[in-house]
């Protein structure tokens, strides 16, 4: 007897509410509710749910979820759950986003935003070790990671090339068996269609509309943000640097100090990391034009962030088993994520550059600091911040309040 909606609407709701710490603590969250708790799903299903989503792009976790609402209940299921783990999220970031815009500039809150800063370059670290300890293993693999951060670090190519390059070698590498051990299932193509035709137009609806009324920003903003959702894999530390690049550099939107205080606070909030997609619309709408823009370019960015993580589950979802089954669909995404371990060391450098010196130059090598703009009192922070956060393994929330408050109390003595 699958649960009724009220029923998933009370669970899917605690999870929303209560999905802090990233993916690993979020996923752990929904396997307690639905598989030890409530045995909604078994725990091969949860299992093969998971290797699914990992193969989207897109935030696994809150993909997790809508597969899992699917599964229980349709599309109204899938789509109950998937918005319960992202609402609660996105209001706290709007709320966090507006008290940003009111005080950000003030001279204690930005002390404050040091001690955060450092905390989220230790994150930022620790996320690399994990995946590269998953990922990285054999000589392939690493010179994938190497290969990806030279390309992106020394060499300035885009991530959704890095991505594309990095699954052609991992599918060509792979090895199709001579018999498909699983048969693709029977299901209509014309439903199959009709799904990615309605969910299609849905994520375009509001691209065309801001095109056609001559929005140029809120243009910029629809398109690069739905780019971003089809290259989403490896989680929101893979794009983040292609995404500072892009809004800082290429667009101007918002600064890269801004970028990491994005991050800092995103971390904060229930729901995927890759909320703080969320936090830059609404920042570089309100830096663009008030207070109406930035809730328009707040909403857009949601928009076209999330919509196609409906799409890819609705269209795909009945094909799982047949899908995990595909060797050279596998040997794609491994390569990917082997060449994500060098995007997000990229990452790490850039961010750690950006923390510990106030002056950093682009050069034909990458970025490079000034040394004498070096910044002690960042560095004495990020070493609290990892003490911590790896030796006396605190919960984040409190290492980035400790951090705020460290900063805080530095800038009045």
């Amino acid at each position: 007897m699958p649960p009724s909606m009220v029923d998933l609407w009370r669970v899917f709701g605690r999870i929303g509410v209560l999905s802090f710490g990233g993916p690993a603590a979020q996923i752990a969250l929904m396997h307690k509710e639905l598989v030890e708790d409530r045995k909604w799903l078994g725990e091969k299903q949860f299992l093969g749910a998971l290797s699914f989503c990992m193969l989207l792009p897109g935030p696994e976790a809150m993909q997790l979820a809508t597969y899992t609402g699917w599964k229980l209940r349709g599309i109204l299921g899938g789509l109950l759950a998937g918005l319960l783990f992202v609402l609660p999220g996105a209001a706290v970031i709007l709320a966090l986003a507006a008290l940003y815009v009111s005080y950000g500039a003030l001279p204690v809150v930005q002390a404050a935003f040091i001690g955060v800063k450092a905390a989220v370059v230790i994150v930022v670290l620790q996320a690399l070790w994990k995946i590269s300890n998953k990922a990285l293993k054999d000589r392939f693999s690493w010179g994938l990671a190497l290969a990806a951060f030279v390309a992106i670090f020394a060499l300035g190519l885009p991530f959704p090339l890095i991505v594309a390059i990095a699954a052609a070698l991992g599918a060509l590498r792979a090895t199709e068996p001579k018999t498909d051990t699983i048969a693709l299932p029977a299901r209509s193509f014309g439903k199959t269609a009709s799904t990615i035709v309605i969910w299609s137009a849905l994520w375009a609806t509001p691209v065309v509309v801001v095109a056609a009324l001559n929005q140029e920003f809120l243009t910029d903003i629809a398109l690069f943000f739905s780019k971003l959702a089809v290259v989403t894999f490896g989680g929101a530390y893979a794009v983040l640097a292609y995404m500072t690049q892009t809004v800082s550099i290429d667009y101007g939107w918002i600064s890269t100090t801004q970028m990491i205080d994005a991050l800092g606070l995103a971390e904060t909030t229930p729901g995927p990391l890759i909320l703080v997609t969320e936090f830059v619309g609404l920042l570089a709408g309100y830096q663009q034009g008030g207070v109406g823009l930035m809730l328009l370019a707040g909403a857009l960015t949601l928009w076209c962030t999330f919509v196609p993580c409906f799409l890819w589950i609705f269209a795909a979802a009945p094909y799982v088993e047949w899908l995990l089954a595909r060797p050279r669909l596998k040997g794609a995404l491994s390569a990917i994520t082997a060449a994500v371990v060098g995007v997000i060391l990229n990452l790490s450098v850039w961010f750690a550059l950006h923390v510990l010196f106030t002056k950093i130059t682009t050069t034909q090598f990458g970025v490079l600091p000034d040394v004498s703009t070096f910044q002690p009192i960042a560095f004495g922070l990020l070493l609290v911040a990892g003490f911590l956060l790896i030796i006396q393994k605190l919960g984040l929330a409190k290492v980035l309040a400790i951090g705020a408050l460290c900063g805080g109390v530095i800038h009045f003595m």
